[in-house]
This record gives structure tokens, C-alpha cells and sequence, in this order.
């Protein structure tokens, strides 16, 4: 009988997997397979071998998990990629439609209303915390509606543990509006402080875009309702 016969019995015995005397020994697992056909195991040994086998089938789980997350990671980046391509410019006409949307989405659209009366005058404004929705709607304000930039003013929403100076410097980065129309900065308390929000949710806070131009507003909601008549 070979010597390496009996050393692999004895780490059978022991409760060595048939991984462990391979890579112990270098012995093929269908040759162990073989020797230990008819090997009675003491139950210590059954318990080692019973305790590995759950542990390599709870990692290779996990690495299948991964595997499996890393090619769906992979699959919506090249679904992303493939979709932004489709969009390689935006045309003026796409830009109105776009912005016309977001306003009828985000924007302040009820008639202003004071002592039981509308009044007849009426701003274009606009809330956000997203910076590239805000980015668009200014290039709608500015390429489409022609608003030069001395008409754009920004307000700001902020939370009592941020600092006003450098919240405006960031959407005076993100946005191209002078410090000087920046016109007031709101400190509203955080629903996060109640517990009903994240803390870091709305890291640079909100910003309002406004535009006190009547006529603006209403042909923009006029845009809006041309585009309800195409549903």
C-alpha cells in the first residue's frame, strides 16, 4: 500500500476535507475517493468535516453574491453608457420641452393672492437641491427664454449646522449667479433633528431660482399647457 495511503486515512480521520489532503499530499480527489469508499469516521471527524463543508458553501455563496452584484454593477453602467449616447445634444426645441417640464414639476405655479385677490404680478421661481436640475433650468432661462443673468436672483435654504458663506459660494460654482443676486438666506430646521430625515441628506441645502418677470411666467405656463394637450 502506498505510504501516502495511510497518511491520507489518518487525516480523513482527523477530519481533513478532501481539499485539504490534496493540497496536503497532492493526492487526486478521485483517488481519495476511492481510498475512503468504505472509511468509518469517528464522529469528532464528522462534526470538522460537516462544520467545512457549511463554511465553504456559505463563502462560495457570498462570492457568488459578489460576483453576481460586480456584473450587475457592470450591466447598468453599460445600459447607462449606451442611453446617454442616444442624447448627444440638446436641440432648442428639446431644451424648451425640458425646461417647461421641470417647471411644471418643481416650479411655483399658483397665482399669487392677497387679501382675497390675485394679484397681476407673478415670478418665475424654482426649488431645488439638485444642482444639474437647477443647471439645466438656468440654461432653459438663459439660452431659451433669453433671461440675461442681471434678472436671475437665488435664495437659499439652509440648515442650522451649515454655513451660509460657503453654501452660497458652492451654488455660485454650480449655478453662474453673482454673490450679489444671492438676495436671502432662510435657516429652517431640519426634519432630520426630529428624526424623519437623514442628517447629510441635503448637504449644500436648497436653492430657489427666481426670475420677477409676469409676461416669463406666463408664457412658461402656457409651455405647460401645450405640452398637456400632446398626453
Amino acid at each position: 500500500m502506498r505510504k501516502d495511503h495511510h497518511t491520507a486515512r489518518r487525516l480523513r480521520l482527523q477530519g481533513r476535507s478532501y481539499n485539504e489532503i490534496w493540497r496536503i499530499l497532492g493526492v487526486p480527489k478521485s483517488t481519495l475517493s476511492e481510498w475512503f469508499i468504505n472509511l468509518p469516521l469517528p464522529p469528532e471527524a464528522k462534526a470538522r468535516i460537516a462544520k467545512r463543508t457549511r463554511h465553504g458553501a456559505l463563502q462560495g455563496l457570498l462570492r457568488r453574491n459578489r460576483n453576481q452584484t460586480v456584473l450587475a454593477q457592470q450591466r447598468a453602467h453599460q445600459v447607462r453608457s449606451d442611453a446617454a449616447r442616444q442624447i448627444p445634444h440638446l436641440s432648442s426645441r428639446e431644451l424648451l420641452i425640458i425646461g417647461a417640464t421641470l417647471y411644471w414639476a418643481e416650479g411655483y405655479k399658483r397665482p399669487n393672492v392677497r387679501q382675497g385677490r390675485e394679484v397681476t404680478h407673478h415670478a418665475v421661481s424654482l426649488t431645488n437641491s439638485d444642482p444639474l436640475l437647477v443647471k439645466i433650468f438656468l440654461r432653459f432661462l438663459r439660452e431659451y427664454c433669453h433671461v440675461p443673468d442681471e434678472k436671475i436672483k437665488a435664495d437659499l435654504r439652509i440648515f442650522p449646522h451649515q454655513q451660509s458663506g460657503a453654501i452660497q459660494r458652492y451654488w455660485e460654482s454650480q449655478t453662474g449667479i453673482e454673490a450679489n443676486n444671492f438676495t436671502r438666506v432662510h435657516t429652517v430646521v431640519s426634519l432630520s433633528s426630529r428624526g424623519k430625515r437623514p442628517f447629510h441628506r441635503l448637504p449644500f441645502g436648497v436653492i430657489q431660482i427666481r426670475v420677477a418677470d409676469t409676461h416669463l411666467f406666463h408664457t412658461i405656463m402656457g409651455y405647460i399647457e401645450g405640452i398637456k394637450k400632446m398626453v
